[in-house]
C-alpha cells in the first residue's frame, strides 16, 4: 500500500466502517425473532366476524413451533386458515389469517399468544376488541312485546278420537281375515273316506266303462288304461298287493298263486299283454277283442272277490 497517500486512506476507511456496519446491522436482523398478531377492526357489534392475523419473521432454518389455538376466551372460530410460508434473503415469513366473533359484549381481550422458535418462546401483544349491540333505531315504530294468545286447534282434532277408534277396529278386522287366510293354507286336505267296497268300488267303475260301448275310434290306449287301472285299484285293495308300482307282467306273476283257475288266469295274462300292447301302439284292437277282454277282468275281479 505503498502507493496509496494518506488523503485516499482518509476517504477509504470510512467507505469500509459504515459497510461494515451495514452488514453487521443486516446480520442482527436476520437473527432476531419478530411475532405479531393483528386484527383487521377493533369495534363489532356481535357476531360480526373480525380477521385476526397471526405473522412470524425468523431465520431461515430456525425450527417453530406454531401457536396453539384450540380456544380463545370470549371468542369463538369461524374459519381457521392455514399457515402460509414465504422464505426471502432476509429470512422466512409466516402467516396465518383466522376469522372470529364474540358475542360477549363489552370491552373483550384477544391475550398474547404463544410461539416456540429454536429454544426461546415469544409472545403476541394483547389486542382490545370492543364488541356491542345492534343499536336500535329510534326513528321506526316501537313494537311492544305480546302476551301469549291461545290458538284454537281445527275443527277435526274433535273427531280425532272416533278416527283413531275406527282405524283400530279397521287394523283389527285385518288382521284377523289374514290369520284364517293362514290358517286354511295350513290345513291339510282331508283325505276322502272311500265308502264303497273293493269289489262295489270296482263294479261301478265296469259299469260306466261298458257304457262306452266295444267300438271305439282312437280311444282304444285311453280304454285299456281304465280298464287295466281298474283292476290294479281292485287287486290293491282287496288283496294289499302293490298292484299300483308293478308291471303287467310283475302282476301277472304275482297273480298266478292266487284263486284263478288256469284258464281264467291264461285269459287275465292275455288281456293284460293286449293292454301293453295298445298303450305301445303295437296293436290296435277291434270291438270284439276290447269286449272279450272286457269280459275276462270283470270274471277275474269277481273270482278275486270270493278269495278268502
Amino acid at each position: 500500500m505503498s502507493g496509496v497517500t494518506d488523503s485516499m486512506k482518509k476517504k477509504i476507511i470510512p467507505h469500509i466502517a459504515c459497510c461494515t456496519v451495514l452488514l453487521l446491522a443486516t446480520m442482527l436482523l436476520n437473527a432476531q425473532v419478530l411475532v405479531k398478531a393483528s386484527v383487521d377492526r377493533d369495534n363489532i357489534l356481535i357476531g360480526e366476524p373480525i380477521q385476526l392475523t397471526l405473522s412470524v419473521h425468523l431465520p431461515l432454518g430456525e425450527p417453530v413451533t406454531w401457536f396453539r389455538l384450540d380456544s380463545i376466551p370470549h371468542f369463538e372460530f369461524i374459519s381457521k386458515g392455514k399457515p402460509d410460508t414465504t422464505d426471502g434473503i432476509d429470512g422466512k415469513k409466516i402467516e396465518q389469517v383466522l376469522t372470529i366473533t364474540s358475542y360477549d359484549t363489552g370491552y373483550q381481550q384477544i391475550p398474547a399468544l404463544e410461539l416456540q422458535a429454536g429454544n426461546k418462546t415469544y409472545d403476541t401483544d394483547t389486542i382490545g376488541i370492543a364488541v356491542a349491540y345492534t343499536e336500535a333505531d329510534l326513528s321506526k315504530d316501537y313494537h311492544d312485546i305480546k302476551e301469549i294468545e291461545d290458538v284454537q286447534p281445527p275443527k277435526w282434532v274433535k273427531y280425532l278420537p272416533w278416527i283413531i277408534a275406527a282405524g283400530i277396529l279397521l287394523l283389527g278386522a285385518i288382521v284377523i281375515l289374514a290369520i284364517r287366510k293362514l290358517k286354511k293354507r295350513r290345513e291339510v286336505p282331508a283325505i276322502p273316506v272311500i265308502k264303497l267296497s273293493p269289489y262295489e268300488e270296482a263294479m261301478e267303475a265296469m259299469e260306466e266303462l261298458r257304457k262306452k260301448g266295444w267300438n271305439l275310434q282312437d280311444e282304444e290306449k285311453a280304454y285299456y288304461t281304465r280298464l287295466n287301472n281298474i283292476l290294479r285299484q281292485f287287486i290293491a285293495r282287496k288283496l294289499n298287493i302293490a298292484s299300483l308300482e308293478k308291471t303287467n307282467d310283475e302282476l301277472i306273476m304275482q297273480l298266478k298263486r292266487s284263486s284263478l283257475d288256469d284258464k281264467l288266469y291264461r285269459q287275465l295274462a292275455e288281456a293284460l299283454q293286449v293292454a301293453d300292447f295298445v298303450k305301445f301302439a303295437r296293436y290296435q284292437p277291434g270291438a270284439a277283442d276290447n269286449e272279450n277282454n272286457f269280459n275276462i277282468i270283470h270274471s277275474a275281479i269277481k273270482t278275486l272277490n270270493n278269495t278268502p
